[in-house]
């Protein structure tokens, strides 16, 4: 069977794309190991002091540290008070609900810059904005509903029958949750939290605008360093790329291989 020419240039286009960005981010990598490169096809020499000069001169320990603290802090909170709403809506049926969940759906759909600022307004008014706990609260706004919209189907999913059939034998609500339900919804939440975490660590405008000296993560840091007045190296600055996008390809690979795309998909209740 002969390829029909759209299909080629379809093909062509996508290698196009993947070629390009495989040779910008290798570009990151070997300049980041190089010792010297101009005017040829790789550095003359190749060395791995760059990553220690970025990690003295960015203070990439304490950025690091920060950025896990927020990271963490962001999924336990975003899972205790997301999970519970997740499967409020979907074992209750009430008025508004469709409007409650458009209202969860607004931050993920949306670019966080457009309510960023006032956001950021708002905490520089109650003086929270440039702590630990103001890039905390910015990030709780598109982790919570995130964390919603991928429960709620895995909620769903669970038959109510087995929940009735838990209270008929005499099981209170707390252990409903603890010994029922939460088992089969751990890998939804695990699911959740991963994806929040690899959110989180790479949400730049809302940490960028409430973020201060001492509350700092790594892809602030990373713009910081790019933008910042003064003169340093292009390979250290490609070193802490290198870092970033590196912790990032671990959390995308890890979430791949704990997430199901087929359960993000809402199940559409049957009611006849």
């Amino acid at each position: 069977m002969i390829a029909r020419p759209g299909r080629w240039i379809v093909w062509a286009v996508v290698a196009f794309f993947f070629v390009n960005l495989a040779g910008l981010v290798l570009s990151v990598v070997v300049d980041s190991f190089g010792d010297r490169w101009f005017g040829t096809w790789l550095p003359e020499g190749f060395t791995t002091h760059w990553y220690g000069d970025a990690w003295r001169e960015f203070g990439l320990s304490q950025v690091l540290g920060t950025t896990a603290v927020v990271a963490l802090t962001v999924i336990a909170i975003s899972v205790a008070v997301g999970v519970p709403a997740a499967y409020a809506l979907a074992r209750r049926s009430f008025p508004g609900k469709r409007l409650v969940m458009l209202l969860f759906v607004l931050p993920i759909l949306i670019p966080p810059i457009t309510y960023g600022i006032p956001l950021a307004t708002v905490l520089y008014k109650f003086q929270l904005a440039g702590s630990m706990t103001g890039v905390i609260l910015a990030n709780l706004v598109p982790s919570i509903p995130f964390v919603v919209l991928t429960m709620t189907p895995f909620i769903e999913q669970i038959d109510p029958k087995i929940e009735a059939a838990a209270r008929m034998s005499g099981a209170k609500t707390v252990s409903v949750f603890t010994r029922i339900l939460g088992p089969l919804l751990l890998p939804g939440i695990l699911a959740a939290a991963i994806l929040v975490l690899v959110r989180t660590v790479g949400m730049f405008e809302l940490t960028f605008l409430t973020a201060g000296p001492d509350s700092t993560t790594l892809v602030v840091a990373l713009y910081n360093s790019v933008f910042a007045a003064g003169i340093r190296a292009n390979q250290s600055v490609d070193a802490m790329a290198t870092i970033y996008t590196a912790s990032m390809l671990v959390l995308l690979v890890i979430a791949l291989r704990f997430v199901n795309p087929t359960q993000l998909v809402t199940r559409v209740a049957d009611d006849t």
